[in-house]
């Protein structure tokens, strides 16, 4: 093997490469400013005679316009527009019911789901779909969603290793294959690898990830806050409890049909046990906020907002059933389309003097009133320490009251256009949602997908196809197309491009490779072929995986051939190990993952510097059994 000499222009991209590994484990600046930074010293150097070479100024930008940067812009739209017509909720509400709330039976289905989609598609379009369900979840649960994203956005990527379509190394790996033949005889030609050759291997990695997080993640993911934590809806039993002393919870219980109720009302039941009744469903329909003096008619459910000592006293004196969790009830209340919120009467309010019977006031604002705050006083049907329960349904408003609702965020929506209120609460989701138009939302997901798996169009015009499709059918409009997008993991990723191509344009990559391979001659064909697959898992971490793949694999197949082994094998231990890639959050999924779980450089060094480790060995033994 030639010897390359280390030239100045190398060694000045070796010097970048050590400044910006030091700026992110440091994070003196941001990421993506350190991303950006990079890049313009990048151009700077470039300007001078002896190191012109080292970029393309010209070029320098070209990563903003790259198929990966814009594959995930659209991707990143395609999850908002389906997010925007309810279906991310109903796949959150499907994952909570056969997971339940916990972290240890959540992590599996949501990180098995992404696993499989993303063996079919693009890994970061599986992670950027997936990102509306699983912060949903994590609201609903409170688990924070740093702990639920990092094993999605792994397992995303590890999916990739299971079929030959799954990432763009495995993708490009029969090409280079075939363009290695040509130079081969005819005793040494490689096979190419079928379609699900790699399964095997593929399985395996995504499973060990799934267990890594199960087992180990207690210790190895980020504690976070807790979803939600705060004063909007998201937090609404701590909040009762933190702010006015309401103990309470959501609970759902049912009504049986042979339970007559004797003609008993929603206000009967909840003056006698000093409870709210907040949500009704009968006959497969659904109210939230129902009439208070509705009569209970039976088989029928109820939403209930209490005390679990006042509910548990309910339950066992009237003969219902109370759920373990919310089930009918779970989507209506869950923190993302409903929760507490605070309204002022202003004086000159035309509600002074009137109650919310006389209001009729569920009907007429579609929503619950919880409690009356008065002179440093809380009013509410339940007691609490220092206040004994009041019907505050017939107490008639005074100017400077504050109102503790609970309603969906839609009508409190409209609230803030009502003058006889004054909304305290700000924090709230003012989106709307728009399920009437799902078809067309899946429509334009199913000829962007289509498109991917049966055309060779390239994948960001797919993508944008999928994305515009959406924007034109109004789905979502322009400007909420542009609030989809994390424009931070945008720049971070194309603000790198430029330094990945300096890496292979100057050779510094190949100067690398050929240094740590003069290290391993003579050493066993295990330890070459281990060798080989450390080599690919550093490259991917600096340089683009596709790079890395066409760079590296004509160096395996050339060290397998001199050493005795299988050049096909080699050249597939490239392709799988440029996908490890979870040390720092350079590939594309870890980058999207990052700004909305808050993690830090050093949260994936320790969770991914562990995974990095059992990838190396799973794939290894996987490789040498299967093949």
């Amino acid at each position: 093997m030639e010897s390359i000499t280390l030239t100045f222009e190398m060694s000045v991209v070796l010097g970048l490469l050590a400044f910006t590994v030091f700026l992110f484990v440091s994070e003196i600046v941001r990421i993506d400013l350190a991303a950006i930074l990079v890049m313009v010293l990048l151009g700077l150097i470039s300007q001078f005679p002896s190191t012109q070479n080292v970029a393309d100024v010209a070029h320098l930008f070209d990563g903003f316009a790259s198929n990966a940067v814009i594959s995930i812009i659209a991707v990143m739209i395609i999850g908002a527009g389906l997010d925007k017509t309810g279906v991310m909720n109903k796949v959150a509400a499907v994952i909570l019911k056969r997971g339940g709330s916990t972290e240890g039976r959540i992590i599996p289905i949501i990180s098995g789901t992404v696993g499989v989609i993303s063996s079919f598609m693009q890994n970061v379009g599986a992670a950027a779909l997936f990102l509306p369900v699983v912060s949903r979840i994590s609201v609903r649960t409170e688990i924070p969603l740093s702990r639920l994203l990092m094993p999605m956005g792994f397992c995303a990527i590890l999916g990739g290793t299971m079929t030959l379509v799954g990432s763009s190394p495995l993708i490009l790996l029969n090409d280079l294959i075939l363009s290695a033949n040509t130079t081969l005889p005819a005793d040494q030609q490689m096979e190419p690898f079928g379609l699900f050759s790699v399964t095997p291997v593929g399985i395996c990695l995504v499973l060990t990830g799934i267990i890594y997080f199960v087992v180990f993640g207690r210790w190895v993911l980020p504690k976070g806050s807790k979803a939600g934590d705060g004063t909007s809806a998201q937090g609404l039993k701590q909040y009762l409890k933190r702010i006015y002393g309401l103990k309470t919870d959501i609970f759902e219980i049912s009504i049986h049909e042979e339970h007559g109720c004797g003609g008993m009302t929603f206000d009967d039941l909840m003056q006698k046990y000093h409870v709210y009744v907040i949500g009704s469903a009968y006959q497969g329909k659904r109210w939230f906020a129902p009439l208070i003096r509705t009569e209970i008619t039976a088989p029928c459910r109820l939403a209930v907002l209490a005390r679990r000592k006042e509910v548990m006293q309910m339950v066992e004196a009237e003969g219902f059933t109370l759920h373990p969790m919310l089930d009918v009830f779970a989507e209506d209340y869950a923190a993302t389309q409903s929760g507490v919120a605070e309204l002022v009467i202003p004086p000159g309010s035309n509600l002074v003097g009137k109650s919310a019977h006389d209001l009729v006031f569920r009907k007429a604002y579609g929503a619950s009133m919880l409690a009356i705050h008065r002179d440093e006083e809380t009013m509410s049907y339940v007691a609490t320490e220092d206040h004994e329960p009041t019907a505050i349904a017939e107490v008639p408003f005074k100017v400077g009251d504050t109102l503790v609702i609970h309603s969906t965020w839609e009508a409190l929506t409209r609230l803030t256009e009502n003058r006889d209120f004054v909304v305290v609460t700000t924090d709230f989701p003012r989106e709307e949602m728009r399920p009437r138009k799902l078809g067309w939302a899946l429509l334009f997901f199913l000829i962007a997908l289509g498109l991917i798996l049966f055309s060779d169009v390239r994948l960001s015009l797919c993508l944008l196809t999928g994305a515009v499709g959406m924007i034109l059918t109004k789905v979502l409009d322009i400007d909420e197309a542009y609030e989809a997008v994390s424009w931070t993991t945008v720049f971070l990723l194309a603000s790198l491009i430029p330094l990945g191509m300096a890496v292979q344009s100057t050779g510094t990559a190949e100067w690398i490779a050929h240094q740590i391979l003069a290290l391993l001659d003579g050493w066993p064909l295990w330890a070459l072929q281990t060798g080989v697959a450390v080599l690919a898992t550093i490259f991917t971490l600096v340089m683009s995986n596709v790079g890395a793949t066409v760079l590296l694999v004509p160096l395996a197949v050339s060290i397998a051939l001199a050493a005795g082994g299988d050049p096909a094998i080699f050249a597939l231990t490239v392709a799988i190990s440029t996908s490890n890639s979870f040390l720092i959050p350079t590939h594309q999924v870890n980058a999207l993952i990052m700004g909305p779980a808050g993690y830090k450089v050093m949260d994936f060094v320790k969770s991914g510097g562990i995974m990095t480790i059992l990838f190396l060995v799973v794939s290894m033994l996987m490789m040498n059994v299967v093949f």
